[in-house]
């Protein structure tokens, strides 16, 4: 495929609009949080009903200067892509092509070295264990990459890593990496993101206490986890929110 076979961004006009403002505001929210990782980690969602087309950051931009014109409309069965002057990042390249090209309804992926997932994916038991509403929320969505083998840079890695986020999982805790989350929209993969940091979190500040935890039964987890899904308004109040709070502090992301 022609590597200009898919637009650059700044000939894209309104295509795309919606999308570019969330996932800018996302970036710029989770630099706020300090979730951030200096110019790497990335946020993309999917544009084509196949998922094969994607908004993703460009290489070196520090999320707290992404603005909506700035990313990038990629494709996935394009194996040229790394070769354009304003490629992507190899890891986020190989990682969200993979998973765009092979789970078409995590229409948004979001993978982050946030400091308190990542500490959680650095112990050796690295559950997410049901001790709050927040913990709670990811009972049973949580699969686990335990085979860290250095940097996502192959095509192969990217596939070993789709073919781990079965169905029902929304949060692959990536032991000895960091964390990656996919929803059905952007606000959805926010929201889940925000508050799976919020829960590991919680989740080692009573580690570090070195008292046993309070534990609730898998039955208990269950239903408040099924109780949370009953809430999906949150994720998009959630996310008009942080826009409406950005449009007066830093409407530049729209931009």
């Amino acid at each position: 495929m022609n590597t200009q076979a898919v637009p650059p961004a700044a000939s894209l006009g309104a295509d795309h609009r919606t999308a570019r403002i969330d996932l800018a505001a996302a970036f710029r929210w989770f630099a706020r949080l300090d979730m951030h990782e200096s110019v790497a980690n990335h946020l993309s969602a999917a544009v084509s009903a196949d998922g094969s087309q994607f908004l993703i950051n460009p290489r070196g931009r520090h999320f707290s200067r992404i603005c909506a014109s700035d990313l990038m409309l990629v494709d996935a069965n394009d194996s040229a892509t790394l070769e354009r002057p304003d490629a992507p990042d190899p890891t986020a390249w190989y990682l969200h092509a993979r998973l765009h090209a092979r789970l078409p309804a995590a229409r948004c992926v979001m993978h982050l070295h946030s400091k308190y997932a990542t500490a959680l994916g650095c112990l050796r038991d690295s559950r997410m264990l049901p001790i709050d509403m927040n913990t709670m929320r990811f009972f049973g969505r949580v699969a686990l990459d335990d085979a860290f083998d250095g940097m996502a840079l192959s095509d192969s890695e990217g596939e070993r890593v789709a073919q781990l986020m079965a169905e029902d999982k929304t949060i692959l805790m990536m032991a000895n990496h960091g964390v990656l989350a996919v929803g059905e929209t952007i606000a959805a993969a926010f929201d889940e993101l925000y508050y799976f940091e919020r829960a590991a979190e919680t989740l080692m500040t009573c580690y570090a206490t070195g008292k046993e935890l309070r534990i609730v039964s898998d039955a208990v987890a269950r239903l408040t986890e099924q109780q949370w899904r009953g809430y999906g308004q949150l994720a998009v109040d959630h996310l008009e929110n942080i826009k409406a709070i950005l449009d007066v502090e830093e409407p530049s992301y729209r931009r």
